[in-house]
């Protein structure tokens, strides 16, 4: 694969803002993808197991526990930037046959054309509405959902509802897991409610996150691990106490949400916006 000179910036405008695509000082052959200046993935093409964002990395050790070592998963992805996730799929578990459904089509072709995939990776890419997507997939065809749906910095209210949460049990195998990206702050009401929203559906479950992020202290992602077969709970809470920066396992769930309520289509609202600064100047 041909290398883009470290220095090379591109910006374009897509369907969702502007893309900009900033070379990692450190790493010559990363990258960053922001939107409107908010980071949104990071990728190294030549290491895909790379994985610079900590709540990414935390998704990443559940994925690697979710099945035995190398064997493929049929995976579906909502949400895409980058596609950073897949790609350390197609690395980690070559074979995986994986499915992406992004809604702004111009970012897809950006990220294609500027940071392209491996040859051999088997990564479907379907422009559309997650929601819409899946409610047209047939029953129990993936083994592994990722839930990482942004517009702009928040998640749309349409995929915060327990009758889409149906929807993504629906098309998980019976053994199958849904790893979910969930950002919020103090003091945790959203991500509260999402517990419930997820559980109601898919109730064995357990999350990770940064504990000044689960103490309410600051705005931070939340990464919730579902399904209706336990969670490797063990293997999870190593990997998040030996990460760059440890996380810590919550699994009273039912103490987290402390009698919160499974969100209804009726009262689903977007997932709350990042306090201003949070992002400094998207570095």
């Amino acid at each position: 694969m041909a290398q883009r000179r470290r220095s090379e910036r591109l910006v374009e405008t897509v369907g969702s803002g502007v893309a900009e695509l900033r070379p990692d000082p450190d790493r010559d052959t990363a990258y960053t993808l922001l939107l409107d200046g908010a980071p949104q993935s990071h990728v190294d093409l030549a290491d895909p197991t790379h994985l610079q964002f900590e709540y990414v990395r935390r998704m990443a050790a559940a994925i690697d526990l979710l099945a035995p070592p190398g064997q493929p998963v049929r995976a579906l992805h909502l949400g895409g930037g980058a596609l950073t996730v897949p790609r350390y799929i197609a690395t980690t578990r070559p074979g995986s046959a994986q499915r992406v459904v992004e809604i702004d089509g111009p970012l897809v072709e950006f990220v294609r054309r500027a940071l392209p995939l491996p040859a051999k990776a088997n990564i479907r890419v379907r422009v559309g509405d997650a929601r819409a997507a899946v409610e047209g997939m047939r029953d129990a065809g993936y083994d592994l959902i990722v839930l990482d749906v942004f517009a702009g910095a928040r998640t749309p209210a349409h995929l915060t509802s327990v009758e889409f949460a149906r929807e993504l049990a629906r098309v998980l195998d019976p053994a199958g897991h849904l790893v979910a990206n969930v950002t919020d702050g103090p003091p945790l009401r959203y991500a509260k409610a999402q517990v419930a929203t997820i559980r109601a559906a898919l109730p064995e479950a357990c999350l990770v996150a940064d504990a000044s992020v689960l103490r309410g202290r600051r705005f931070g992602n939340l990464v919730v691990i579902a399904g209706r077969t336990p969670p490797p709970v063990a293997g999870l809470a190593r990997r998040a106490a030996g990460d760059w920066f440890p996380g810590r396992l919550e699994t009273d769930l039912d103490r987290f949400a402390g009698g919160t309520k499974p969100v209804t289509d009726s009262v689903a609202v977007a997932s709350p916006s990042p306090p201003a600064g949070l992002f400094g100047n998207g570095a």
